[in-house]
């Protein structure tokens, strides 16, 4: 179901957890937050700012397109109707860890495509620490309708962890509801990969809650990629062979 028709923003109290599969095993679960926003409404409370500073932030720049550069909605619309999707046929969400105090770091974002309850594609935004971004567009053929049940594999383009290589599949699951999101992506290569999920409840987004988020999660996306470093250390000392960055793919999206 998408927002409400206020287009106020929505707060997502959210659990992330990977689990690492193969030689060497690792799996963490952390609390985080993500908004859900109408990306051509400049509605909220006083502490978010859309397009400018607040305590958090959704800013265009930060999506759509190249890392740092991008063109926000317009951009997931481009990418939509040259796949086919009509322009009208459709109401355009953004799922996203919102910025803190200006910093801005999303390993994933998403772009929902709605009509009414239905989710009829999604843009899968990967990000990664080296400053390189693809995205992943899916959809059922004639954009039919995407249930619950839904597996769309993808083959792997980015270079995202120095464990893994920039081979296999992922395989996205969206669970897209009136009251909760829920997001499992599934990355395989043989008998290495990760399963990776996003959940949370859905509420509307308000001041206190920010307040709340950030004495609970303090520094937001700073944080984020404190833990993201933390792992990774965790994997180094595991044993895990380190690869080197191979150069990003040349489309942003497939």
């Amino acid at each position: 179901m998408s927002p409400t028709t206020d287009t106020w923003p929505e707060h997502l109290r959210a659990i992330t957890t990977h689990t690492r599969r193969g030689t060497v095993k690792n799996a963490f679960s952390y609390s985080v937050d993500f908004v859900l926003i109408d990306p051509d409404s400049a509605v909220g409370p006083l502490l978010f700012g859309r397009n400018r500073p607040g305590l958090i932030s959704v800013q265009d720049r930060a999506h759509g397109g190249k890392l740092g550069a991008g063109r926000g909605a317009a951009w997931a619309r481009d990418a939509l109707k040259i796949r086919g999707l009509a322009p009208d046929g459709y109401r355009l969400y953004l799922l996203t860890q919102p910025g803190f105090l200006g910093h801005v770091f999303n390993p994933v974002s998403f772009w929902l495509a709605m009509r009414g309850d239905d989710l009829l594609a999604v843009i899968s935004e990967v990000s990664t620490p080296f400053n390189d971004r693809h995205s992943y567009l899916t959809h059922l053929p004639g954009f039919a309708p995407i249930s619950s049940d839904v597996m769309h594999k993808a083959t792997k383009r980015l270079h995202v962890s120095p464990f893994q290589d920039v081979a296999g599949d992922y395989t996205f699951n969206f669970a897209i509801r009136s009251d909760q999101i829920a997001i499992r992506i599934l990355f395989r290569n043989g008998a290495e990969g990760v399963v990776a999920t996003l959940s949370g409840p859905r509420t509307r987004l308000t001041n206190r809650g920010i307040l709340a988020a950030a004495l609970r999660r303090p520094f937001g996306t700073v944080r984020t990629v404190a833990l993201i470093h933390w792992q990774a250390l965790k994997l180094k000392f595991k044993g895990a062979s380190w690869r080197p960055r191979p150069a990003p793919p040349p489309k942003e999206l497939s």
